[in-house]
């Protein structure tokens, strides 16, 4: 897997697969997406959006006159989440939003995938059914119930065959344990519990227990004035089942270990860098703030994104990031008006590849960043559609900082802070990535020679 990516970053070779989504010009804001996820084989891709919503996409079969044509995602499935409520205890308006899906493993022909709003958390089961029971005793084929005084044989039901329709049905509800938005959801390794995170507090759940929940963090301080930092982001180990991460909005990382204590108050480690006095500013706690964290597949490495920058850290090392990519370092100089349009409080994501080789996050003017940890080459994409024709390549696109600006770059000026690249996903096995630009879902594959 990734052979020769090395090259493949040097020559760009990203192509564009497909767009879905609606015309820019009658997005609404409950069309924007609000998370992306790959299921464990690729095969299928969620998102949610404000509207409460998930899509869930298919990839169709390779086609038999084209074998060396990818198949592309079609839409497989759709069905309404989350409805908005109101929490009249405290006057409390709760969004239908759907901050987070997370896919659990298939174990049969069915698919069971977690998503959460900021108070509720819903386990859905997405199955298919292509046939039909015909030939009931008690009731006719329209199913109203018959005469049992009529009923002179007894007949064996029959399944006859029927369009394929796929049935999204909630098998969980998990719900009333927050009191504060939920910002995270994590599938354990063990396959028998989860986590979920809010401001100060992160829960176990076991998936087949509803009514309860076992809190394993609580951040809270006893008087709220002294409250310091709140949770951002937490993720479980992907083959430990005992240790989890969770990040702080005063960039601190911390690891924790169920087998040590009930409730981890206390952390195993701690990773923080120490702040170079001379970039202090006023800013500088606000763009320290840590908005995603992800372990690597290996476990090895924890990835985390701050406002301007992707760091990577090595386990075994808790002083300083092993690796730090700067974004849009070029933003620097527009931090007061960032902070002013509230951009500067963005929440952007990050993933790894399949081989944790590569890692890409999202940035502004519908730009993305991919960054080789193995040649140090980075580039920067952008997901538009007056680029979007079927298989055309990406150029790499390039800000100008000032001074004379080249015919292929773009001004720092130019830059549209409302096109914001805050969710990705990519393929758990091959190089196809999934890109959320507002209302519009952009996939990306690398070029096929």
């Amino acid at each position: 897997f990734l052979a020769g990516f090395g090259s493949l970053m040097q020559d760009m070779l990203w192509c564009f697969s497909q767009v879905k989504g609606t015309i820019d010009t009658g997005v609404t804001e409950a069309d924007i997406i609000s998370t992306v996820e790959f299921n464990h084989t690729g095969e299928l891709l969620a998102t949610g959006d404000k509207g409460g919503r998930v899509v869930i996409f298919q990839r169709e079969q390779e086609s038999k006159n084209q074998p060396h044509r990818r198949g592309e995602y079609n839409v497989y499935s759709t069905f309404q989440s989350h409805e908005p409520e109101f929490d009249y205890l405290k006057s409390l308006e709760i969004e239908e939003k759907i901050n987070k899906i997370r896919w659990l493993p298939q174990q049969n022909a069915a698919y069971f995938l977690l998503s959460t709003n900021d108070k509720t958390v819903k386990l859905w089961k997405v199955s298919e059914r292509d046939k039909r029971p015909e030939g009931y005793n008690l009731k006719d084929e329209d199913g109203r119930l018959r005469d049992p005084s009529m009923i002179t044989v007894l007949r064996v039901p029959v399944l006859r065959p029927m369009d394929l329709m796929v049935e999204a049905t909630p098998r969980r509800v998990f719900a009333n344990a927050h009191t504060y938005h939920i910002n995270s959801i994590s599938v354990n390794s063990d396959y028998e519990t989860y986590m979920s995170a809010d401001d100060l507090r992160i829960n176990l759940w076991n998936f087949e227990i509803t009514n309860q929940s076992f809190n394993i963090v609580d951040i809270k301080p006893a008087n709220m004035e002294e409250l310091t930092e709140v949770i951002t982001a937490a993720e479980f180990h992907p083959h430990h089942c005992n240790v989890f991460v969770y990040s702080s909005s005063k960039g601190t990382i911390r690891l924790c270990d169920m087998r040590t204590a009930a409730l981890c108050d206390r952390h195993a480690k701690f990773f923080e860098e120490p702040e170079d006095p001379s970039n202090r500013s006023f800013f500088s706690e606000i763009i320290s703030s840590i908005s995603d964290v992800k372990f690597s597949h290996s476990g090895r490495y924890i990835m985390t994104r701050d406002y301007l920058t992707v760091k990577v850290w090595d386990l075994n090392m808790e002083n300083r990031p092993i690796e730090t990519y700067q974004v849009h370092d070029y933003l620097r100089s527009k931090l007061c008006s960032l902070y002013e349009n509230d951009c500067i409080f963005d929440k952007f994501e990050c993933v790894w590849n399949g081989s944790d080789s590569v890692i890409m996050t999202g940035s502004y003017n519908n730009f993305f960043r991919m960054f080789d940890r193995n040649t140090k080459r980075d580039v920067t994409l952008e997901a538009s559609r007056e680029n979007s024709k079927p298989r055309a390549i990406l150029k790499p696109r390039k800000v100008c900082v000032g001074g004379k600006r080249r015919k292929d770059e773009i001004s720092v000026d130019s830059l549209d802070f409302s096109k914001k690249i805050l969710h990705t996903a990519w393929h758990p096995s091959e190089n196809i990535i999934a890109v959320a630009a507002t209302n519009n879902l952009y996939i990306f594959q690398d070029k096929v020679n």
